[in-house]
């Protein structure tokens, strides 16, 4: 069965700890991690409270493959209601801490309310209590971790920790774990420093049991690691290259969002590439990158680890950024590079571990800085709102200046800090945030590939490529190749992508296997370790099940089908260059469509028969 059965209930007003039995029920409907923590929040909190108030919850969830022998079976999720969007917020991420959480013998750990006074959970197996965080806070990511470490005396101590830009508002905060992975989106960080909760520190070595059938999962999994390993992407792509390879194909294929969006293509993109990433420098003779890295379980290891040239301007006086961390992943490459018109991989490389060390989401700063930057260009703001920076597209002094005023919540970056939709509408010009739902862009552009363009438009956590990644049939070809210049059976294969994706989300295992798995390959795996007869057409119930559930938690909160739109700009201006030359998104084509296959009324709102049919009830007897 793979589930521990248990869950941690930390309620932080109270300073308790408890264990509570978890509710196997649910478990057979939303397999675990993403499904069935959202399930518990569903239930336990209002949909319309204050993302930042005591009566929101913040869920950390493994799936039943988290810490199995299952290939990455790593993963786990930071669950709550966003305060970037006023939406569902599920953040995932690798590392070992989900590992940990799992081998300590809980499912999930359950924050509510609020602590008087900043603490920190420290659970050691079944031992669990808040301890005082007074030290910690105001300390950054890495300087909490080497405290905790220090005191605690376990080098093999996994932490979960906010940094300084959650503590101080950042709506766009995460929770980075094992130092640079990270529940990056949606602001699941600054939920967290809400709580006054700085870190989580987990040591468990109670191993992970109770797989079902210890042969069967046995043979899936290793049946499993082989197709991974032959696959050109999981088998030889992502571990030489990483998610970085896309770079170059993206901008060749004309879909590389562009300074803040307003063209498709990046003439610097061959600079802070994949490929630019292994040339050696003049300096040192040593290339950025430094190796790749696994996360727990992981067989491809697609991280990165890089170092700065040591004589570039950014770390001249700064020897703590000298040392190899978390180098650059393809979005928030994109983020800091290309939509801000930066083409300095080393200042890119900067501003990234700034994110990772201060805890907030590379892709949404990148975004924001964009959205500022086209502001300063059009005078809106000005070098007198900035503290005497220029914004201007192009400028690695900007971005790396922007990324320090963030992480400390000072001057300019305290609007920064406010995401780009409410920047804009700050200073006037709210067409010129790319987001949906109040979330930032990733790094495909939907007038390039017009699935995604329906796959942000209607993600439920806000824009995101994670929910339905259509680029892998769109550019890739995976599982088969779609045209993405056209909108025909873009809403089915949306559907299907979102479905299948909610499903591996709860399942403990990360989401590029699927370059190399479908559901054939997953769905063998959990049913050897889970009871219940988990086929693939069950996982994908599961999933659908799990995407209807956060849509209505989401109509309840007051979002309504306004808010599956795109911007303005990706709408009504055409691409310039590129094979999308001339094409804006077509979202009117799919949208209607999208909606009637999922069961949906023209407003966007579940029928009672598909609630009912996926067992949710809440419109139907």
């Amino acid at each position: 069965m793979a589930w521990t059965r248990k869950i941690l209930r930390v309620n932080l007003t109270a300073g308790t700890c408890t264990e509570e039995p978890l509710n196997m029920e649910w478990a057979h409907k939303y397999l675990g991690q993403r499904g069935l923590a959202t399930k518990y929040l569903v239930e336990e909190i209002d949909a319309k409270v204050d993302a930042l108030a005591p009566g929101n919850k913040l869920i950390m969830a493994t799936g039943p493959l988290t810490g199995t022998m299952a290939a990455t079976g790593g993963r786990y999720s930071v669950i709550t209601k966003s305060p970037l969007t006023g939406a569902i917020a599920c953040s995932n991420s690798g590392g070992f801490i989900g590992n940990e959480i799992k081998n300590a013998g809980f499912d999930m750990i359950i924050f509510e309310g609020k602590s008087p006074k900043p603490v920190y959970l420290y659970l050691e197996n079944e031992k669990a209590e808040l301890l005082p965080a007074d030290e910690l806070w105001g300390k950054s990511v890495w300087e909490a971790d080497h405290i905790l470490h220090n005191r605690h005396q376990d080098p093999l101590l996994r932490i979960a920790c906010v940094g300084r830009s959650a503590e101080q508002g950042c709506l766009y905060a995460g929770v980075v774990n094992d130092l640079h992975r990270a529940a990056g989106r949606s602001g699941v960080g600054t939920v967290m420093a809400s709580k006054n909760l700085k870190a989580v520190a987990v040591r468990g070595t109670r191993g992970v049991g109770n797989v079902r059938d210890i042969k069967a999962f046995m043979q899936a999994t290793q049946a499993a690691k082989a197709a991974l390993a032959g696959n050109p992407v999981t088998g030889e792509g992502l571990p030489k290259m990483g998610t970085q390879v896309l770079m170059n194909v993206i901008n060749e294929v004309g879909a590389m969002p562009t300074r803040n969006m307003r063209e498709v293509q990046f003439e610097g993109a061959n600079r802070i590439s994949a490929e630019a990433m292994h040339i050696p420098r003049e300096s040192d003779g040593k290339p950025n990158l430094t190796t790749n890295g696994a996360c727990f379980g992981c067989t491809i290891a697609c991280g990165r680890i890089s170092t700065i040239d040591p004589k570039h301007y950014t770390i001249a006086d700064k020897p703590q950024y000298k040392a190899a961390s978390g180098g650059l992943e393809y979005e928030a490459a994109w983020a800091l590079g290309s939509d801000t018109g930066v083409d300095d991989l080393d200042a890119l490389t900067y501003a990234n571990f700034l994110c990772n060390e201060d805890g907030f989401d590379p892709i949404s700063f990148g975004a924001t800085v964009a959205a500022a930057m086209e502001l300063f260009e059009i005078g809106a703001i000005t070098t007198e709102h900035t503290g005497g920076l220029e914004m201007r597209f192009g400028s690695a002094e900007a971005l790396t200046r922007a990324a320090e005023m963030v992480a400390k919540g000072e001057g300019f970056g305290r609007d920064l800090a406010l995401g780009s939709k409410r920047l804009c509408e700050k200073y006037g010009h709210p067409d010129l945030s790319m987001t949906v739902k109040g979330q930032e862009f990733p790094a495909y552009d939907p007038r390039g590939i017009q699935g995604m363009g329906l796959t942000y438009a209607t993600s439920n956590r806000g824009a995101c490529h994670l929910r339905s990644y259509t680029v892998s049939s769109e550019i890739l070809g995976v599982p088969v190749k779609t045209d993405p210049l056209s909108t025909d059976g873009k809403p089915e294969l949306v559907k299907a992508f979102q479905d299948a994706t909610a499903a591996v989300d709860s399942s403990g295992l990360c989401v590029f296997t699927t370059f190399a798995w479908t559901l054939e390959d997953i769905a063998p795996q959990v049913d050897a370790a889970c009871e219940g007869g988990w086929s693939p057409e069950k996982m994908l119930e599961a999933g659908e099940r799990i995407w209807n559930l956060e849509r209505k938690f989401n109509l309840d909160a007051g979002l309504t089908a306004k808010d599956d739109t795109l911007p303005k700009r990706l709408l009504k201006d055409a691409a310039k260059t590129g094979p999308a030359k001339g094409k804006v998104n077509e979202l009117h084509k799919m949208l209607p469509h999208y909606y009637e296959i999922r069961g949906w009324t023209p407003e966007g709102v579940p029928t009672a028969e598909t609630l009912n049919r996926l067992e949710l009830y809440e419109q139907g007897p």
